[in-house]
C-alpha cells in the first residue's frame, strides 16, 4: 500500500493543543494552575533547543500563535499568561540562535511581532530579548532598531494623536532598546554618544557606573555616580535610581579605600530614611569594633520613624527587648492598624520570649479583618485568633482570651 508523503505532525503540537484548552476561558483565579500546565510542556521544548533547534523554532511558533489565539478567553489579571508568552519569545530567539538560522530573519520576524502586539506580549521585554540573542544575533538587531530611532528624529509630533503615536514616544521607546543593546555588547562609546544624543538621565549614570565598574574603572566609574547625583537633585521624581547611585556610590568610595567617606553617606541616608535595608547599608562599612556603638546609634536615629518600618528594622537587628517595649507601648488600636506584613513576624518572634504580647498582635491581625468586613479573609482572622487564643493560654491570660471572644462575639454576632 502507498504511503502518504505528508509529514505527521509533531506530537508535541497536540500536546500544546490540549494545555491551552480552546474555546474555553480561563478565570483569573484559575490562571496560575492554567499557565503552570503550559509551562510543562514548554519544558519539554526547552531541551530541543541544544539537540533539535529547528524543531524547537517550530514549536515554539506553535505556541506563540495559540498563546495570541487564547489571549481573549481569559482573564490575566496576575499577568502570569503574558509573562509565559514573553518567555516563549526569548526561547524562540535562543532556538533560532542555536540552529544558526538567518539572524537577518530572525530580526525581521521579532519587530514584525513587536509591530503587531495587541496582547503587550512585549511589554518591558527588551531586556529580555536582547539577552536572548548571540553576539552575532545583536548586530542586525542593532542595525534595525538604529534604523528605526533615526528616522524618528526628524518627525513632529500630530497634534491632537494618542501618545503611542507619538514620535517622541516611539522614541523613546527605541532609544530604550538600543540601550540595552548596548549594555549587553558593552559597548560604553555607543551608549554614552547616544546618551548626549537625547539627554543624559540618572539612569543612564547609573548604568554607565555599572559598567565601568564591572570593567575595571572604578575612578570613571565615581564620576558617573556623582553626576547622576546632581542630575537627582534636579529632578525628585527619580527616587530609585537616586537610591541605587548612593549605594553604587558607598561601594565604589570603599573599593578606593575611602571607607570613612563612604560611611558617612551611608549614615546620611539612614538618618533621612531609617529603615532595615538603610541598616544593613550602614554597618556594610563599619569596622567591627566600633560595630556595637554604630548599632546603638541607629536604633537611637530610628525612634521616629512610622511602626511598620520600626518593627522590621528591630525583627532585622534581632533586638527583641526593644521590639517587645515597642509592642507593649503601642495601643491595641494602633496595632491593629499596622499592616499585618509587619505584625505577623513581630508575633512570631515574640511568641516564645513574650507569648502576652505576641497574643496582642495575633488579635489585632484578626480583629483588622473582621471589623473591615473582608469575608474574602475570614480564614485567615479564625487562625490569627487561634494563635491568640495559644499564646493568651500560655501567658496566663485566658481572662484577656476570653474579653477578645465576647468583644467579636458583640461587634460581628450576625458572622457565622
Amino acid at each position: 500500500m502507498r504511503q502518504s508523503s505528508c509529514p505527521q505532525p509533531d506530537p508535541i503540537e497536540r500536546e500544546i493543543e490540549v494545555a491551552l484548552r480552546p474555546r474555553a476561558f480561563i478565570r483569573d483565579g484559575e490562571c496560575f494552575s492554567f499557565v503552570n500546565g503550559l509551562e510543562a510542556v514548554a519544558s519539554r521544548i526547552v531541551h530541543l533547543i541544544d539537540n533539535d533547534p529547528r524543531r524547537a523554532c517550530a514549536l515554539y511558533e506553535t505556541f506563540l500563535a495559540g498563546c495570541t489565539a487564547k489571549a481573549n478567553e481569559l482573564d490575566d489579571s496576575s499577568g502570569n499568561f503574558g509573562q509565559f508568552a514573553g518567555d516563549v519569545i526569548c526561547r524562540w530567539i535562543k532556538a533560532r540562535c542555536a540552529g544558526d538560522c538567518d539572524r537577518d530573519e530572525t530580526v525581521v520576524m521579532l519587530l514584525g511581532w513587536m509591530d503587531d502586539d495587541p496582547f503587550a506580549f512585549f511589554h518591558d521585554l527588551e531586556k529580555q530579548v536582547v539577552e536572548a540573542f548571540d553576539r552575532s544575533g545583536l548586530v542586525p538587531f542593532e542595525r534595525r532598531v538604529r534604523s528605526r530611532f533615526e528616522a524618528l528624529l526628524a518627525v513632529a509630533p500630530v497634534p491632537g494623536a494618542l501618545l503611542g503615536d507619538q514620535p517622541h514616544y516611539w522614541r523613546r521607546h527605541w532609544g530604550a532598546v538600543l540601550r540595552t543593546i548596548y549594555l549587553r555588547q558593552k559597548d560604553r562609546e555607543a551608549y554614552i554618544a547616544l546618551a548626549d544624543e537625547t539627554g543624559l538621565t540618572p539612569e543612564d549614570c547609573l548604568a554607565l557606573a555599572k559598567l565601568d565598574r564591572e570593567t575595571g574603572r572604578s575612578g570613571d566609574a565615581l564620576g558617573w555616580v556623582e553626576r547622576g547625583g546632581e542630575l537627582c537633585r534636579e529632578d525628585s521624581r527619580v527616587w530609585s535610581a537616586r537610591q541605587e547611585l548612593t549605594k553604587l556610590q558607598c561601594d565604589l568610595l570603599a573599593a578606593l579605600g575611602r571607607t570613612t567617606e563612604a560611611l558617612a553617606i551611608a549614615w546620611g541616608e539612614f538618618e533621612r530614611h531609617p529603615s532595615q535595608y538603610t541598616y544593613a547599608d550602614l554597618m556594610r562599612f563599619v569596622a567591627e569594633p566600633d560595630r556595637a556603638d554604630w548599632h546603638g546609634k541607629a536604633m537611637d536615629a530610628a525612634r521616629s520613624t512610622d511602626l511598620h518600618t520600626m518593627i522590621d528594622l528591630l525583627i532585622f537587628a534581632k533586638e527583641i527587648g526593644c521590639l517587645a517595649d515597642l509592642i507593649a507601648s503601642t495601643a491595641d488600636q494602633a496595632l491593629q492598624d499596622a499592616s499585618h506584613f509587619a505584625t505577623e513576624p513581630a508575633a512570631k518572634s515574640l511568641e516564645e520570649p513574650h507569648p502576652e504580647l505576641a497574643a496582642r498582635l495575633w488579635r489585632a491581625q484578626g480583629m483588622r479583618i473582621v471589623d473591615a468586613g473582608k469575608s474574602k479573609y475570614y480564614s485567615a482572622a479564625l487562625e490569627n485568633f487561634e494563635h491568640a487564643k495559644r499564646c493568651y493560654e500560655r501567658a496566663g491570660l485566658t481572662v484577656e482570651w476570653e474579653r477578645t471572644v465576647r468583644l467579636v462575639s458583640d461587634r460581628h454576632f450576625r458572622k457565622i
